[in-house]
């Protein structure tokens, strides 16, 4: 019996580093182990702002990929400054209140010119290209993978043409995303985001998303069936790592301004005044693409002595990071449109045995999963004393060389079993 084949349309793919490519790489990886054939569409030129060409050995040796020529505006806008637009095709947007002339321009024209994102214009030549691949190939069934949301467009115009099977899988909401207040959106382009949305989402037959709140938020628009299948970890091949000799606070990920946490900030300083060794302990290690405002925030606070600035790292090393460093720090923008983000780092952190301690909107929705799942402590940005009382906690319990947390349920999360999950999803349409 012939596998059943499943075509995934997706931005992000390997060599594409970062967070966005992960999902649909361990689906892929572990789909085959279900009968299921996957063929992967992606881009032939895309203009990824992170690359980790270690991931490319990650890619399934029993999948198809297909690849299509792209033009991105991004292309365009590098000319003008290189590193601004690949700070703003990676989610990191300047504080509003320090953004120059440049910066409002092009966030103005991402967000009013190119709707809803600057791949739109791979919409078109992607559905030529895919309708007769499809019809050769008897492919069924499509799943499109957003962001970017313009993905959905090929989807919605391809489910339109053809007698498809079409999964929408939105790895972060559409409108109420929470860079999306930051684009200077005319009523004119907001109305027509809306619009889009609501499209994509009583078109397709069935909704996939990662949060309860984004199902709750899409109930309000579409009666369409929808399923929660979070993001997961994977079984990475990376050796036992020796812990910090520092009591070192590691973010891993991307920094965003919006993300700012003073609470913690403000409880280092304390802890630094009112503890006699915690300075000459302390290590503040920041992995990944940091705003620049956070960078001026902790120097403002004088934390700046005890920062360690990574950069980039591949993804196999970050891991090594969470593994060896002494608490893992996660942190989601202060606003009620995130508190359906949960970020992806986040079940890699629960199986490093490193407590976590988690900053975000109250009510949110990885909250739930980190009290469930034993693996650390979650505040809202009101609580630095509670912050501050546990941070003094872990590092007593460093002290004594206890500092570990003790995870229950986290196979629910495994990427083998989160593709079961999906495989039942697609079998049942």
């Amino acid at each position: 019996m012939e596998p059943k084949k499943i075509l995934i349309i997706t931005y992000y793919w390997p060599p594409a580093g970062g967070p966005g490519v992960q999902r649909w790489l361990k689906f892929v990886k572990y789909l085959p182990d279900f009968g299921i054939q996957p063929i992967v569409y992606v881009p032939e030129n895309p203009t990824y702002p992170i690359v980790d060409e270690k991931l490319v050995k990650e890619v399934s040796d029993k999948a198809i990929i297909l690849k299509h020529t792209i033009f991105e505006p991004y292309q365009l806008a590098s000319l003008f400054s290189k590193n601004k637009t690949k700070k703003i095709s990676s989610g990191i947007i300047p504080n509003q209140k320090k953004q120059s002339f440049l910066d409002k321009t092009f966030l103005w024209i991402r967000g009013n010119l190119f709707i809803p994102d600057a791949r739109v214009f791979w919409v078109k030549p992607s559905v030529a290209f895919l309708e007769k691949y499809i019809v050769e190939n008897t492919i069924d069934t499509i799943v499109t993978s957003g962001p970017p949301h313009s993905l959905h467009l090929i989807g919605l115009e391809l489910k339109q043409k053809l007698n498809l099977k079409w999964f929408a899988d939105f790895r972060d909401p559409w409108t109420t995303i929470g860079y999306h207040k930051s684009l200077r959106l005319s009523r004119f382009a907001a109305k027509k985001h809306k619009a889009l949305e609501r499209q994509v989402l009583n078109t397709a037959d069935t909704i996939i998303v990662t949060s309860k709140t984004t199902k709750t938020e899409f109930e309000a628009i579409t009666s369409k069936p929808i399923s929660v299948i979070t993001n997961g970890y994977d079984t990475e091949e990376v050796g036992k790592q020796t812990l910090d000799l520092k009591f070192s606070l590691a973010h891993i990920g991307s920094f965003l301004s919006e993300r700012n946490p003073l609470i913690l900030w403000e409880s280092l300083v304390e802890l630094i005044t009112e503890i006699p060794d915690f300075k000459s302990h302390l290590e503040i290690k920041l992995i990944g693409a940091v705003s620049q405002e956070v960078l001026e925030t902790i120097q403002q606070f004088g934390l700046n002595v005890y920062l360690n600035n990574l950069g980039y790292v591949s993804h196999v090393e970050a891991i090594a990071h969470q593994r060896k460093s002494q608490v893992l720090i996660l942190i989601e923008i202060n606003s009620a449109d995130t508190k359906s983000i949960i970020p992806g780092k986040l079940f890699e952190y629960m199986v490093s045995n490193r407590p976590i301690i988690a900053i975000g909107p109250r009510d949110s929705d990885f909250s739930e999963i980190i009290t469930n799942t034993n693996t650390g402590v979650f505040f809202d940005y009101s609580e630095k004393l509670k912050l501050k009382r546990v941070i003094l906690d872990f590092y007593n319990q460093f002290l004594e060389g206890k500092l570990q947390s003790n995870g229950v349920g986290l196979q629910n999360y495994s990427r083998r079993n989160l593709t079961r999950n999906l495989v039942e999803l697609l079998n049942k349409m």
